[in-house]
């Protein structure tokens, strides 16, 4: 949760976020070691390789913690008009709580998630329908809110610039390096000037991350496969704005990311708190002057995402609707086995999508 926020962000402090040019180092084994980076292990440093560094994790994550084992499901006959699961996290840190799990929780998870056949995929995927995945595998969107430095924390090693290994990204991706049938996708709900750190991940020394790296993570985010999804640009309860600062927020949250990621294309909202504002339609679509650049800014979102409400229905549906996306919010007091549960229930509401493997054809139960 980010706590309300009292200061404006101009067109001008958005440019001024320039990244550090910093040399970094990875430790993740398989395909995302294969690229050309400095690799660190036990101290001990290789040779770099030629081409342009890239973030990664500062050490291999610990073990993954034991996960307590479900039941076989056996084969899973291919429905692909089933429900698919938007998990949402915040914080993640050293225990559960509102709007925070623990790194051993979010590590158990996304165990959890590989075990039972799930498999990242993009919004992108979801939008435009076409869910490439195996045969008899089930697609999941991961979704990331608030921007924290939990979510994606550097930390300086001897000159160099390093992914912290505890943090949602680092962990994700060793995850994902130990794990080779998933790739990273996964959809960050940007804040670019809020309180308590929740600012492109970090500012001011809050949590040991300087201001300069803000723009470097989004733009390693952006370049490892992920996604970056508007969330207002410090919080704001859109319930209670006018039509005019509803448009404001929702235009510099978008300004924003196309200042870390010239030309972006932001296709999602997520929506503070879930509150809608008073004119629903303007989660969709509008415009605001720019002041400083003397110029309108457009946006246009394709999806809106909420904050609960279950397990979102099939691009195939025909009730299906982006732009009122349920979730599965993980938190202390929630627990994402008892959706799963509820997914695999045979003839229940939540039935999961599952693959036919072929991008041809709908399978229908």
């Amino acid at each position: 949760m980010v706590l309300p926020y009292n200061r404006r962000l101009t067109r001008s402090s958005l440019l001024r976020w320039s990244p550090l040019v910093l040399s970094v180092v990875v430790t993740t084994a398989g395909p995302l070691a294969a690229s050309p980076l400095l690799r660190e292990r036990g101290g001990e440093s290789a040779r770099a390789a030629s081409g342009p560094p890239t973030p990664a994790s500062a050490t291999q994550a610990p073990r993954e913690p034991a996960a307590k084992p479900t039941a076989p499901l056996g084969p899973l006959v291919p429905n692909e008009l089933g429900r698919i699961p938007i998990v949402e996290w915040h914080q993640v840190v050293d225990a559960d709580g509102t709007y925070k799990v623990s790194r051993e929780r979010f590590r158990a998870e996304l165990a959890e998630l590989h075990r039972r056949g799930y498999v990242p995929i993009s919004l992108a995927d979801l939008l435009d329908k076409r869910i490439d995945i195996p045969a008899g595998k089930s697609p999941v969107l991961f979704t990331f809110d608030d921007a924290s430095p939990s979510q994606f924390r550097y930390l300086e090693r001897n000159g160099q610039l390093v992914i912290d290994p505890t943090s949602a990204v680092g962990i994700l991706l060793d995850f994902i390096a130990a794990h080779r049938d998933w790739t990273p996708r996964g959809v960050f709900c940007m804040l670019p000037a809020a309180q308590a750190g929740h600012a492109f991940f970090g500012e001011k020394g809050i949590d040991g991350q300087k201001s300069e790296w803000r723009f470097k993570k989004v733009r390693f985010l952006h370049a490892q496969g992920f996604e970056l999804c508007n969330h207002t640009l410090w919080h704001a309860h859109l319930s209670k704005y006018s039509d005019a600062v509803v448009q404001e927020q929702l235009a510099r949250g978008v300004m924003a990311i196309d200042s870390a990621v010239p030309g972006y294309d932001v296709r999602g909202l997520a929506l503070p708190y879930g509150l809608w504002p008073k004119n629903r339609a303007l989660t969709r679509a509008g415009a605001w002057y720019d002041p400083k650049g003397k110029r309108e800014v457009r946006y246009r979102h394709e999806a809106v995402f909420e904050v609960a409400g279950g397990p979102a229905r099939s691009p195939h549906d025909p009730q299906f609707d982006a732009g009122k996306l349920p979730r599965v919010p993980l938190q202390g007091g929630t627990r994402l086995s008892t959706t799963l549960d509820a997914m695999d229930q045979p003839g229940g509401k939540w039935a999961r999508y599952v693959s036919d493997g072929n991008l041809a054809t709908i399978a229908r139960p």
